[in-house]
């Protein structure tokens, strides 16, 4: 290789370099002057609560009343029945995606709050699984599961959605189709819901499916609520404005 070609191939590489790194300066601009402004203590507060509340709920009242779910979860049990595929490959795939799907349409600060939920969920989980079970009686009581159940999914759904993250893929999915559709996050809850366990029929007991509908449909209605109530603060802040 001749002197000029060398001299050439040095100064593209100093041109590429350059280039990497005035991108990797904006990027770094823009997440501490647009991204971080964004991210709050109180919100993060939220997130970390809601991520437990659902933690606690799902192990100390899914776990053991046999109440299902539908969304992403209900979909990966659907798949292990139809096609035999196992939920460890299955799961970490369609929550994949649908986290893919809420960063597309709903931007760094999703993704920051979700990471928040789920390093909170694990770690609830966890320390639930140090604990006795506190209801096991809540297995011979369907009705009284599936009521309190809705209302621990609910609730901690609901406070991580309303702060922009997501616990799950079916979360994220929801949110995703929120913002794109503009229809109210509770009648897309029940719409892929009621679609996966009506599909759930084949392989899950009728009486089964009937609990597992009133907690699907209250959850889903109580993270409408929790997503679109005012807050106090912000009344007293639009009435400052008027």
């Amino acid at each position: 290789m001749s002197l000029g070609s060398r001299f050439q191939q040095l100064s593209c590489n100093l041109t590429s370099f350059r280039q990497e790194h005035l991108n990797r300066d904006a990027i770094r601009k823009a997440f501490r002057e647009k991204i971080l402004p964004e991210i709050t203590l109180f919100a993060c507060a939220m997130t970390a609560l809601g991520s437990m509340i659902l933690a606690f709920g799902l192990y100390h009242v899914h776990a053991y009343s046999g109440i299902t779910e539908g969304g992403v979860l209900g979909l990966v049990l659907l798949l292990q029945y139809w096609l035999d595929l196992s939920p460890a490959l299955s799961g970490p795939v369609i929550n994949t995606a649908c986290f893919v799907l809420g960063w597309k349409v709903l931007g760094c600060r999703f993704v920051i709050y979700s990471a928040l939920a789920s390093l909170a969920f694990s770690l609830a989980w966890a320390g639930c699984e140090l604990m006795d079970p506190l209801w096991p009686a809540l297995a011979d009581q369907p009705l009284l599961a599936a009521l309190a159940g809705a209302l621990f999914v609910g609730v901690g759904c609901g406070l991580c959605i309303r702060t922009g993250g997501a616990t799950g893929g079916d979360d994220a999915l929801a949110m995703a189709l929120t913002e794109i559709t503009k229809i109210r996050i509770q009648w897309i809850y029940l719409l892929t819901d009621i679609s996966v366990l009506a599909l759930s029929a084949c392989y899950i007991p009728l009486e089964r499916l009937f609990y597992s509908l009133i907690t699907v449909l209250l959850s889903g209605q109580i993270i409408g609520f929790i997503c679109e109530v005012r807050l106090p603060w912000q009344r007293e802040r639009l009435s400052t404005a008027s």
